[in-house]
């Protein structure tokens, strides 16, 4: 009986931590809405509601997406973003979207959103697109996309876009959070404060450390 009883304590405990897994994201609205209230000083996970009284038709509306961004930059793009900051009533609501500039050969680098899945469509352009699947495989998953194709990167997953067209290109993506953060992968690594020693990343890119501190003192 002791073992059996055990055995089933144990199946609740699986089931549990199952349930948690697969139920972890965005939190959901247990209401209509929940504006988010950027002048709250609650700490939790998303933001505090406004009153919903106070809730207007400019909590859910954002002004910007037809409006191109400045690409004269290093890598030649720009993502000018509706989450949460720009649309306050997306909070709770687990979506969000970006619209992505790319000038000739510009590229959005490797980066990845902890927080979302995104899905991407070409609204001008053609685009070089892929991410990388996870260790040990690590296999790119790539292809060119021309106006009209959507695309899909996981969860968590690294990708990129390159714009191979002979001009501009412009893509609108959704996320499936709120807020999906980003990570750019050069500028994490050889860009953090304080930085990461030097002898470690030589180790992990099999590079001179003279060679990563001049990628450090880039970015």
């Amino acid at each position: 009986m002791a073992n059996q009883a055990a055995l089933v304590f144990n199946l609740l405990l699986t089931a549990l931590a199952f349930c948690c897994i697969t139920s972890a994201s965005d939190p959901s609205p247990l209401q209509d809405f929940c504006v988010a209230d950027s002048s709250s000083q609650v700490k939790m996970n998303g933001l505090a509601c406004k009153n919903p009284a106070t809730v207007q038709a400019n909590d859910f509306s954002f002004s910007g997406l037809h409006i191109s961004g400045n690409t004269a930059n290093a890598v030649g793009s720009a993502v000018t973003s509706a989450t949460v900051t720009q649309i306050p009533g997306l909070n709770t609501l687990g979506i969000s979207m970006v619209r992505v500039d790319y000038a000739p050969w510009g590229i959005n680098p490797p980066h990845t959103h902890p927080r979302a899945t995104e899905i991407l469509t070409v609204i001008k352009g053609t685009l070089k697109v892929g991410f990388v699947t996870s260790n040990p495989d690590n296999r790119l998953i790539s292809k060119i996309l021309r106006k009209g194709d959507v695309f899909v990167f996981p969860v968590g997953l690294i990708h990129f876009q390159q714009n191979v067209g002979h001009g501009n290109a412009v893509a609108i993506a959704a996320l499936s959070s709120q807020n999906p953060g980003v990570i750019t992968v050069a500028n994490s690594v050889f860009g953090s404060k304080p930085d990461i020693s030097a002898d470690i990343l030589a180790k992990a890119f099999q590079l001179d450390e003279s060679i990563v501190r001049q990628l450090q003192w880039t970015f």
